[in-house]
């Protein structure tokens, strides 16, 4: 499968990293974008910088070069982790002017899987009205809000209760976290 990975400066870039490591680029072609201030976020956030697997393929923000680009090229789906709501208003208003916006635009019209995980809150009217348009037109909107009932014990682990959710959404088996459980009868 192909998959993009756009960064934000959303804050929550351990999001997108943990994501990053659970996608094998021996099982998929994956490629990465940052906005223009994901980096700063990710100085402050990451202090390591984000680690990308060898494989995996970087494009600058302002190139529209890339593959994912055009629809012409079909990836299977493209996930914004973590969204800020500047990124998903302009991707809500078809603002396509850096390859990040283009390439959510592309996962629109071309009806393929944009999955938008914003880490924002409180929400005003202006954001519950982008998420409204943003799924209406076929986005799928995963807040980052992490579960509970598996204990996580660690940060990482607690920021896998959402990194699951979305590999589940872009169709990439995986075993982050375990599964619900039916009650024993």
């Amino acid at each position: 499968m192909r998959f993009v990975v756009a960064i934000t400066g959303a804050s929550g870039a351990i999001y997108a990293q943990r994501l990053l490591d659970a996608l094998d680029p021996a099982e998929h072609e994956v490629h990465v974008v940052l906005s223009r201030y994901a980096p700063v976020v990710m100085q402050e956030e990451l202090p390591d910088g984000l680690k990308l697997r060898p494989g995996v393929v970087s494009h600058n923000h302002r190139s529209m070069q890339a593959p994912f680009a055009s629809g012409s090229n079909a990836f299977d789906a493209m996930a914004v982790i973590p969204c800020s709501m500047g990124t998903l208003g302009r991707i809500a208003h078809g603002l396509s002017d850096d390859l990040l916006l283009r390439a959510a635009d592309v996962m629109l019209k071309e009806r393929r899987k944009l999955i938008l995980v914003p880490r924002e809150a409180p929400l005003n009217l202006v954001h519950i009205r982008n998420l409204e348009l943003l799924f209406l037109a076929g986005a799928t909107i995963l807040p980052a809000n992490p579960s509970f009932y598996s204990r996580p014990q660690t940060i990482e682990a607690l920021v896998d209760t959402v990194v699951a959710r979305v590999l589940d959404h872009m169709g990439v088996a995986h075993g982050l976290q375990a599964r619900w459980q039916e009650d024993a009868e």
